[in-house]
């Protein structure tokens, strides 16, 4: 909930968009507002959004209290007409609010005002029954459904387009690697197959915090509605009703774990976007060459090198994960809340949770940009496979030797011929070809076999096809429901 103060001109009053247009300071508005973000999430947490949430609540509580006759239904119109964002004088709001401790105190009385000089007796039933936290908290459930709906976009594009890539390479041999050092053949399907099948769990993640989190706040001043009486559980009613949101069991003031729960999803999703990041980018070092993210003009290049193609998609995805573990602590270190009223955790809050939404849609959005135009180097994965002439097949041997002389005279026998092979210069082939005590169990046409990358990914292939018989059935019950 950033909004920020710009320097002006003594006596200057600045409106929204004047505040927007005069400094780079909010967070949806700074020079590198892109290079981490999106737009449309940037405006779903900008200055006039949270502004624009917050006056759709207290329009709102006006219907919802004139429903039941706690205020008079004539005040209504007054109240509506001046919910709106770009009537505010912004200068004021930010000033304001650093007095006051939170925006809605300074925004209720400009609303007020407002209303004042259409109606007076209006005036007099603004933010009525409401506590400032009711206002804040509930405008940004509102700004949380607007995110879920556009993560749950972005994950369903990146989904798809992982999907067809590990459809597409389900067989195409890699090398795996483990502490950064050749392991064992996978295949490339199953790499895109893991990323998918963690990019799923998220959207389950994501369906289910949306029962949990979409829910109004409302308590009045000390989460009790004793300023609504009797009416009290009708207004509540109502007031869920006009903003599409669910009735909680009770108020929620300063138990947060909704909204940490909101984060820890955010810094997952940006974790695993983050991993993705990382194999892309490692697989694009120009001694691996295995992947490439998709070209456009003037992306990736050097302000010096003329031959660079960085990954500059990844690098934002990267920036985005190194930064959430520390805003995900934030807000869950504001857990931890005094009494019925925050002192310093729940406004911690208000700048960690939309930097996270904005670091999730962003990395999001590129990792979509990525799986929909990654270039795959089929040739260079098979170059890589052969680095070390057969020595990662090593295994493979051992174990099909194992059957006839033991586990461990074979490893024995193995390592020997690969140290040989190492110091010759040979392949794995070529020594274990020469040495009786291998052929004599081995024919050469089943060495061949066990040498071969391809033969030896396990169930890689059945684990592509699991993953990707989640995602169809995802798909077809979304299409159930429509």
């Amino acid at each position: 909930m950033r909004f920020a103060t710009c320097p002006c001109s003594f006596g200057e009053t600045l409106t929204f968009d004047s505040l927007i247009d005069a400094t780079m300071l909010d967070s949806s508005a700074r020079l590198t507002g892109l290079l981490c973000g999106t737009q449309p999430m940037n405006d779903i947490w900008s200055p006039r959004a949270t502004l624009q949430r917050m006056l759709d609540v207290e329009a709102a509580l006006a219907r919802a209290t004139a429903a039941h006759n706690v205020i008079p239904y004539r005040a209504v119109a007054a109240i509506e007409g001046a919910c709106q964002a770009d009537q505010l004088d912004a200068n004021a709001l930010a000033r304001d609010a650093a007095f006051g401790g939170n925006l809605a105190i300074p925004l209720v009385k400009q609303l007020t005002a407002r209303v004042k000089a259409a109606d007076a007796e209006a005036s007099k039933y603004v933010h009525w029954g409401a506590t400032s936290q009711d206002i804040i908290d509930t405008a940004t459930v509102l700004q949380l459904r607007d995110t879920f709906d556009l993560l749950d976009s972005g994950l369903q594009t990146t989904c798809d387009a992982l999907a067809k890539l590990a459809a597409t390479h389900r067989a195409t041999p890699m090398i795996g690697r483990t502490w950064l050092q050749q392991a064992l053949p996978i295949t490339l399907g199953l790499k895109f197959a893991q990323w998918l099948d963690a990019l799923l769990r998220h959207r389950e993640r994501l369906d289910a915090l949306r029962a949990r989190v979409l829910v109004l706040q409302f308590g009045g001043a000390a989460g009790t509605l004793a300023s609504l009486r009797d009416a009290a559980p009708q207004v509540t009613q109502s007031l869920a009703q006009e903003l599409k949101l669910a009735v909680p069991t009770l108020p929620w003031h300063t138990q947060r774990d909704r909204i940490a729960e909101t984060a820890s999803l955010f810094g997952m999703l940006i974790g695993t976007l983050g991993k993705i990041a990382r194999d892309i980018s490692l697989q694009m070092q120009t001694e691996i060459d295995e992947l490439g993210e998709p070209a456009a003009a003037g992306k990736g290049g050097s302000s010096t090198m003329p031959h660079k193609r960085n990954p500059v998609g990844c690098a934002a995805v990267l920036t985005a994960a190194t930064r959430a573990p520390g805003l995900v602590a934030t807000v869950f270190a504001g857990m931890v809340q005094e009494h019925e009223r925050a002192l310093g955790g729940w406004q911690a809050e208000w700048d960690a949770l939309p930097d996270l939404a904005r670091l999730a849609g962003g990395a999001l959005a590129n990792i979509a940009q990525i799986a929909a135009g990654l270039n795959v180097n089929v040739p260079r994965l098979a170059a890589n496979l052969d680095v070390t002439h057969g020595l990662i097949l090593g295994e493979a041997v051992m174990l099909a030797l194992g059957d006839s002389i033991g586990r461990l005279d074979a490893h024995h026998l193995v390592e020997r011929a690969s140290k040989a092979a190492i110091a010759e210069h040979k392949t794995l082939f070529d020594v274990l070809a020469a040495d009786a005590a291998v052929t004599e169990h081995l024919s050469i046409e089943r060495l061949k076999q066990l040498l071969d990358p391809a033969q030896y990914v396990g169930q890689a292939h059945a684990y592509v096809d699991a993953a990707l018989a989640l995602h169809h059935a995802r798909a077809k019950r979304a299409l159930s429901k429509e």
